[in-house]
């Protein structure tokens, strides 16, 4: 049967807008003016590329938790790294969408090269693959190239429904669902849908060797595999309908996308490398991750949002996305 598609329950009306006054640094429309877009497009390529090996040193720092914590500490540790380790998977995601937008290093191969081998592939994604469809995406959010429309649509849902979702998530159901499709793409008739498969699973086949040769055989499928399946899964659906859950197609992005104001808690699990401020980024979706703060924050000086459309956090958009009858 087809999926039902409901769209708009959760966009304000233009009428609720706020009224956007133009300033030296943003326009009537939201985008930045020409001197500020300047100097928000600037790429820190230097402070990038310590995100990346940063992300490499946590990531192995809680590794290495997991195999030196003794005894019956391990029932206190590994939980915690299990759940720490699907927020892992939400920092490689977010440093490689930077990538896919070719923001995360000045010069091109390196961008592509980073984002490709040390953070899409490692993290089952193929680089070039997200761009294409992501940039579909803000091409015309809700248009009729959106890869995620099935995942925006229909809210505000029920209590039960959104439990439904998340308790799939949790317990590996859409993960090893999707999975199963990505394995098919081995056998895909396109030469080059196969290669890049080929590559994405030899780099796991690689994380796997390192954990048999490390004599630790049960690290990648215990702390890498079933946090991507599941941990990751929720956070992903958690931030995805908090970007557009219910919304709809519009020129004006108040209309396609949610505003959340960030708090710490929610960056360090949620939404990693600023990727909560997604109003902004879709206002211009050339803005580097670290410039995105400053955005906003010109944005709302301007009343192209105000506090009548963002909600105080992320608590509160999901009570919203959940208040069907």
């Amino acid at each position: 049967m087809p999926v039902s598609i409901a769209l708009g329950g959760m966009s304000p009306t233009l009428a609720a807008l706020p009224r956007v006054g133009k300033t030296a640094t943003i326009r009537t429309d939201g985008r930045p003016q020409p001197g500020f877009r300047d100097d928000l497009r600037r790429i820190p390529s230097v402070r990038n590329a310590f995100s990346v090996l940063g992300l490499y040193a946590q990531t192995a720092a809680l590794l290495a938790a997991t195999i030196i914590t003794p005894g019956w500490w391990r029932l206190l540790v590994w939980p915690i790294v299990f759940v720490l380790m699907g927020r892992t998977h939400a920092q490689f995601a977010s440093l490689m969408h930077e990538a896919a937008h070719r923001l995360l290093f000045k010069k091109r191969a390196l961008n592509d090269w980073v984002g490709r081998w040390l953070l899409g592939y490692p993290s089952f994604t193929t680089t070039e693959g997200y761009r294409r469809v992501h940039m579909a995406h803000h091409r015309e959010e809700f248009g009729p190239d959106e890869p995620d429309i099935a995942l925006y649509a229909n809210y505000p849902v029920s209590r039960a429904s959104l439990r439904r979702k998340l308790t799939r998530d949790a317990e590996g159901r859409t993960g090893f669902k999707l999975m199963r499709q990505q394995l098919r793409s081995l056998r895909a008739p396109d030469r080059l849908v196969r290669r890049t498969q080929y590559k994405i699973w030899g780099v796991q086949a690689l994380l796997v060797s390192a954990s048999i040769i490390a004599g630790v055989w049960w690290l990648y499928p215990l702390f890498w595999l079933l946090p991507f399946l599941t941990v990751w899964r929720v956070i992903n659906r958690l931030r995805s309908i908090a970007e557009h859950g219910g919304m709809m197609a519009s020129k004006d992005r108040r209309i396609t996308t949610h505003s959340v104001r960030q708090h710490r808690s929610a960056r360090f699990i949620l939404v990693p490398y600023n990727i909560g401020w997604h109003l902004a980024h879709h206002v211009d979706s050339g803005v580097p991750f670290r410039n995105l703060p400053r955005f906003h924050n010109a944005l709302r000086e301007a009343g192209y949002i105000d506090d009548e459309i963002e909600y105080p956090n992320y608590r509160a958009l999901w009570k919203a996305l959940r208040q069907a009858s």
